[in-house]
Order: structure tokens, then C-alpha cells, then sequence
């Protein structure tokens, strides 16, 4: 059983926004005290420690990924305090939509397999290496249109661009469609922040949603008659093996809005969070301008001290217990990487950056096991082209006076930056 005498933690509220904000004070006495935590109101019992969460994420037969129901009562108690005027309007909207079944995330092996075996052809070896230029190019052509200025807003110039750009490409989004794509791809990953928004706003991320599927519907049956080199079309014209069939639109789409987070919400946020860390860390900056190689245990630590998944939920099938702590079957566990990320008995020193640390490539993320992201490679590819080529045009980076501390989104699932103002000495190209 977990150690509650030596200190009380009962006042922790997790959903708290300052705590969203800046989780880790309380993470630190959770992970110490109580590492199987009760939350009461959502009936979620929340994993801190880095050895118990990697043991539920290897057990998927005790600890499911089939936890749709939590994000759809998460959805239902927003919908539930909405005007009747802003209701009707959803269901509207809803009516109007294709149902999205479950396929790789929230589901368990075998069904999660065959799924998987079929997407991966996406992410061969030979795939990325032959993005590899089309990625630097992205990222050479954003980084020129700011690298004289000398202060600019990071994440609006660069962290969100850019893997928006690189996505759209990868799906083979057509160019008069960009604009849109990049809104309605914002507003998908938002809808998962779980984050206060208004009620016009949310009229307007269902009506953008709803207009998202009908576009990738329409790429989807496009490349279906005239095959493309892009993932549409891989996707579109792929077959279930074990059923001989192509995938309905729903499956397609249930894929396509996993890639649409995976493939820039948390590329775009370990760009900023990376960025933070730079200005926070001038000799950082040094050491990688000196010696390149570090750049992939930079990208590792980033993704160790801000996963932008900061976790996600797992479905109790049977009695058992975690760490000594008890647990009922049908009960939710949180999964918070955010945390376990930081752990010192997993990672010494944990909240401090370390350009040289052997094991940074042990932080989890991106998950690991059944569930690991299987967008994980294109994501390190990115960051690992970037930070160089932002590090040869920029020296000197620090944060911009004048503006407040950059701190996160209050979310209890993603974790991201909203500006980042920064300053830095124009280098020449």
C-alpha cells in the first residue's frame, strides 16, 4: 500500500488550473506518497510512479486500452451544461457526422494488431529516410521567413507551422484545402486539452469537424480511384488481411484523426517546450552548436521534462492491485507519463535538463509496449532536423521582455505552449 503517513496529499486537486499549469510540485509529492492516487469526482485513480505506470502499460490484459467510455463521458458532461439552444445545434452537427469506431489507441491485441500491421507500412525505415528532405525543406523555408528579425512569437512562426506543413504533405492534403486543414487540425487536437472554451466555440469546432471529415471522405474516395504516393492513399487502398476488405470511412477516419495529434500536436509542442528550454539554458545552446550528435538526447530531454501527452487513461478488467494499491475491475487508471517522466528513481536529477544523459531515451512520452506511438520516428525526425537548423540561424536565444512568464494551457491530457516570445542574434545563412 502506498506511504500516506509521512504527509497528507488529499489537498492535491489535479484538475485544478494553476496545477494543470504546473503539475510537477504535485506529481513529486504524489509519486513520494500516494503513487496510486484517488480522485473522487472523476472515480480515477491517477499513476505518478515510472515503475508502476511501465507495469500496467506491459499488462494490457489487466489494464485495457478500451476506454472510450471516459472520453465520451468527459464529452458528455460538456455537452450536459450547455444551453438547450447549443445542444440542439450539436446533435445537429452530430447527426450529420460518420460514427468513428475504435482502431488502434482504444483497443487491445488482437484487434489493435490488425489495425497496426496494416499502418505501419507508413512508417517503414525506407519511408522516413526518403521524407527526409522534404521535412528539411519545410523547416529551411518556415525558419527563412524570420531568422533576420531577431524576436518573434516561436510558436506562431515556427513550433506550429511546421508540423502542420509536414503533415498535410505526409496525407497529401491538396494546396487549396491548407488553410482549412489547418484550422480544422488545431481544433481536433484542442477538443483533446479538455480545456474550458466557450459555447460559440464549441458550435464552431463541431461545424469545422464535420467539414474535416467530409474533405478527408472525399481524399479518401479521390485516391481510391486514382492511387497517390501519400498516406491518404496507402490507407484508402490497404486491406484488413484476416477480412479481405478495404477499411470503411469510419476506420479510415478513426486513423487519420489519431495522425492529425500524433503527427503535429506534439511535434508543435516539443518544439516549444524545447525552444523554453534553450532560452532557459544558454550553455545547452553551447554544448549543441559545439557537438550536433547531442541533438537527439536534447530532443529526448525535452520530450522527458514536457511529454506532450501528459497521460492517458487504462480500463481495469480485473480485481487486482498496482503497487500494493487495490483496484476494482471496471475502475479507470490515469497513466500520467508527465510524471513518471520525472521520477528520481528512474532518471537522476529529473527536473534538470541534461544534453548528456545516458538513458534519456527510457522517458515515456511517446508510451511504450503494444501502444507505443507508432508516429514516434517521424515526430523525432522532425525535431531532430529542426533544432539544428534553428540553432545555425539563431544565437543567443532568450526570452523577449516585456511579456508574461511563458507557461502551459491548463489541459489535462496534452500539454502545450500558446506563444512563446523570444529573442535572439540573427545568424547568416
Amino acid at each position: 500500500m502506498a506511504d500516506t503517513a509521512t504527509q497528507d496529499v488529499s489537498h492535491i486537486q489535479l484538475f485544478d488550473v494553476p496545477t494543470l499549469k504546473a503539475p510537477y510540485a504535485a506529481y513529486s509529492l504524489l509519486r513520494d506518497h500516494a503513487p496510486v492516487f484517488h480522485i473522487p469526482a472523476m472515480n480515477l485513480h491517477v499513476v505518478t510512479r515510472y515503475d508502476l505506470v511501465r507495469e500496467a502499460i506491459k499488462d494490457t490484459e489487466t489494464f485495457s486500452s478500451k476506454y472510450d467510455e471516459f472520453m465520451a463521458t468527459t464529452a458528455r458532461m460538456t455537452f450536459d451544461a450547455a444551453p438547450e439552444a447549443v445542444q440542439a445545434e450539436l446533435l445537429r452537427l452530430n447527426e450529420q457526422m460518420i460514427p468513428i469506431p475504435p482502431t488502434m489507441l482504444t483497443l487491445d491485441e488482437p484487434e489493435h494488431t490488425k489495425y497496426r500491421s496494416l499502418v505501419s507500412k507508413l512508417f517503414t525505415v525506407s519511408q522516413i529516410r526518403k521524407a527526409e528532405a522534404a521535412v528539411q525543406s519545410v523547416i529551411d523555408a518556415q525558419l527563412a521567413r524570420f531568422a533576420d528579425s531577431g524576436a518573434v512569437d516561436f510558436m506562431q512562426a515556427f513550433a506550429g507551422p511546421v508540423p502542420l506543413r509536414i503533415i498535410a504533405d505526409r496525407l497529401g492534403i491538396p494546396e487549396e484545402d491548407r488553410a482549412f486543414f489547418d484550422d480544422a487540425a488545431t481544433a481536433a487536437a484542442a477538443g483533446l486539452r479538455f480545456s474550458p472554451i466557450d459555447h460559440d466555440e464549441m458550435i464552431r469546432r463541431a461545424r469545422v469537424g464535420l467539414g474535416l471529415q467530409q474533405l478527408l471522405v472525399r481524399l479518401i474516395e479521390a485516391c481510391r480511384e486514382s492511387p497517390q504516393e501519400n498516406m491518404i492513399s496507402i490507407l484508402a487502398n490497404s486491406k484488413l488481411e484476416d477480412e479481405d476488405r478495404l477499411l470503411t470511412h469510419g476506420e479510415c477516419l478513426s486513423v487519420l484523426n489519431q495522425f492529425l495529434v500524433a503527427g503535429h500536436e506534439t511535434t508543435t509542442s516539443t518544439f516549444g517546450w524545447g525552444m523554453l528550454l534553450l532560452c532557459r539554458n544558454p550553455q545547452a545552446q553551447r554544448e549543441l552548436r559545439n557537438d550536433p550528435s547531442l541533438v537527439k538526447t536534447f530532443v529526448e530531454e525535452a520530450l522527458r521534462l514536457e511529454a506532450p501527452v501528459q497521460g492517458l487513461p487504462r480500463l481495469v478488467t480485473r480485481d487486482t492491485e498496482l503497487g500494493g494499491y487495490p483496484l476494482k475491475a471496471g475502475e479507470l487508471i490515469m497513466l500520467r507519463y508527465g510524471a513518471a517522466n520525472r521520477d528520481g528513481r528512474q532518471f537522476e536529477d529529473p527536473d534538470k535538463l541534461d544534453v548528456h544523459r545516458s538513458k534519456a531515451g527510457m522517458q515515456l512520452a511517446f508510451g511504450s509496449g503494444v501502444h507505443f506511438c507508432i508516429g514516434a520516428p517521424l515526430a523525432r525526425q522532425e525535431l531532430n532536423l529542426g533544432f539544428p537548423a534553428l540553432l545555425a540561424r539563431m544565437d543567443n536565444v532568450r526570452l523577449a521582455p516585456g511579456y508574461p512568464e511563458p507557461e502551459a494551457e491548463p489541459s489535462f491530457i496534452l500539454r502545450n505552449l500558446p506563444e512563446l516570445h523570444i529573442e535572439f542574434d540573427p545568424l547568416p545563412a
